[in-house]
């Protein structure tokens, strides 16, 4: 769903010469990693490497482990916030729900995104204008546990060639009943001639254990200006 320059200086959406080079807007991104030109073919290597962990237990035994190191206490006293532990349950793995994804941009509505159930939206899931500057807004729930290291990943191709992917570290979230909320920096699309098409992307939200909390896979286009322009 972005596009954006590394701290080298070379692009991850299209690359392009002449004047429509020079029309590329880029902002970068805190903790980002991006790769250029591989086809769908090749891996998404770092989501494939599960980081091994220690064994896992329930928020009840997590709380009741140190617990008389007063700075460790201390520290999951705030990590778990206002958590009720008794009516957390027993759950050793914890369960995360995205319950919303929307594009924002200036000057205009949220675009908000249907979240079908077998990860894959049906046509062309969006279309974003050329050269426009937008960021991204999820909301998501976390139940029965701590989630630990979760991520947010995207990949795009464009005509089977890898040119854009994103991994960004959310964050470790305790259980609660409100949702979270969070907006990535914002970012600008590439635009010229060759920017403009069709792509196809696939995000996933994944923890430190490679858990996938949802994966779609779906295409999107570039254009002139914006679908049902207003």
């Amino acid at each position: 769903m972005g596009f954006e320059e590394n701290k080298e200086g070379e692009k991850s959406g299209i690359e392009e010469s002449g004047e429509e080079k020079e029309n590329h807007g880029s902002m970068k991104r805190v903790e980002s990693e991006s790769s250029l030109y591989e086809t769908e073919d090749d891996g998404e290597d770092a989501e494939g490497n599960k980081i091994e962990l220690g064994p896992q237990c329930t928020l009840k035994e997590q709380f009741e482990k140190d617990k008389d190191d007063e700075s460790l206490r201390k520290w999951k006293e705030q990590l778990l916030g206002n958590v009720d532990i008794n009516n957390v349950g027993e759950s050793l793995e914890p369960d995360v729900k995205i319950l919303s994804l929307s594009i924002v941009s200036p000057g205009r509505s949220d675009i908000i995104l249907p979240i079908p159930e077998n990860g894959k939206p049906e046509g062309r899931w969006f279309t974003l204008k050329e050269g426009c500057h937008y960021h991204l807004k999820f909301s998501f729930q976390v139940s029965h546990n701590i989630v630990a290291g979760l991520k947010y990943t995207n990949n795009v191709w464009k005509t089977g060639v890898r040119v854009y992917n994103i991994k960004e570290m959310l964050g470790t979230f305790s259980p609660q009943l409100e949702p979270y909320t969070y907006e990535t920096p914002e970012e600008t699309t590439p635009s010229g001639y060759f920017a403009r098409g069709s792509y196809s992307a696939k995000t996933k939200f994944v923890d430190d254990d490679n858990k996938c909390y949802l994966e779609i896979s779906y295409s999107f286009d570039i254009r002139k200006d914006w679908a049902n322009a207003e």
